[in-house]
């Protein structure tokens, strides 16, 4: 099986991975889950990290083809909104993004808003694919974080978003709107039916207690023999209790306020005013 070029990039801020991924025959390059750099405090938006992505991509002599979102992310800003404008690369996201949507917009009293995906340029089902050079984008749709979350299988990597993490911190939350333990189980399962040697790019790192470096690469073998949540063994029942139990008692990501109402518009920040400023919306009790 042919193996991709994968470049990992580190998110401090929000402890996400953003991946850039080339055919090394030919140099055809996807981005996957780009983030906007966003200061919370100051509401400070910058691009330093968009910057430095599109400098590797010059670097490598890679021409960008895409730009992947695996989902709509509730702890970061996307940065594929100015990816796309900066490159003219088409922005890809599940199809299943119009449900999210429908769901979100409505909260943000974001009256105006088309919750068809008309934001993206692609929206991709469960078995599409999309060429890379001489590669091939193959798309699993894997819910349950989400309805509209979706892995990238490219030549023998998996890139999983928040479906999975590392083996010894486990799984993703199933409890914003939409979301299911029951619906990722199976999502985890289509994933761990891989071929073992499968490796798995995760979309964040946290630092369980033993362990002091961020990393983003696991395989399919190593999740199933040592994933805390799901290694062979756990029953579908018993992971959804501990989902539900541990989900009882998780705070809202940071950013979720305005990391929800700008990435469901495909990271395109709000309409400037007369006077050049942009403002998010801060709904109370929202969530």
């Amino acid at each position: 099986m042919t193996r991709p070029d994968v470049a990992p990039f580190f998110d401090s801020a929000t402890n996400s991975w953003t991946y850039l991924v080339s055919d090394p025959a030919t140099g055809d390059a996807a981005i996957i889950d780009a983030v906007l750099d966003y200061e919370p405090k100051g509401a400070v938006v910058s691009h330093a990290g968009l910057e430095r992505l599109l400098a590797a991509v010059a670097q490598r002599h890679l021409t960008l083809k895409w730009v992947l979102d695996t989902h709509v992310h509730a702890d970061h800003l996307s940065g594929g909104h100015w990816l796309r404008d900066k490159t003219g690369a088409p922005l890809v996201i599940g199809a299943n993004i119009t449900q999210v949507q429908q769901v979100f917009a409505p909260r943000f009293g974001l009256d105006d808003f088309a919750a068809d995906g008309r934001q993206f340029d692609v929206l991709v089902e469960d078995g599409a694919t999309l060429p890379l050079g001489n590669l091939v984008i193959r798309v699993m749709h894997t819910p349950g974080h989400t309805p509209a979350c979706v892995s990238y299988l490219i030549g023998d990597a998996a890139f999983v978003g928040d479906t999975m993490f590392m083996p010894d911190y486990g799984t993703a939350r199933c409890d914003f709107p939409g979301g299911d333990a029951g619906v990722l189980h199976t999502s985890i399962q289509k994933i761990l039916a891989l071929p073992g040697s499968t490796r798995l790019f995760v979309g964040h790192d946290y630092l369980p207690e033993g362990r002091s470096d961020y990393v983003c690469e696991t395989t399919v073998a190593e999740q199933k023999a040592r994933n805390i949540h799901v290694h062979d063994g756990i029953s579908a029942e018993d992971f959804v209790a501990m989902r539900r139990r541990r989900d009882a008692t998780l705070s809202p990501p940071t950013l979720i306020l305005p990391a929800l109402q700008v990435n469901i518009a495909a990271g395109e920040l709000p309409p400037p005013d007369g006077q050049g400023r942009r403002f998010l919306r801060l709904p109370l009790s929202v969530m």
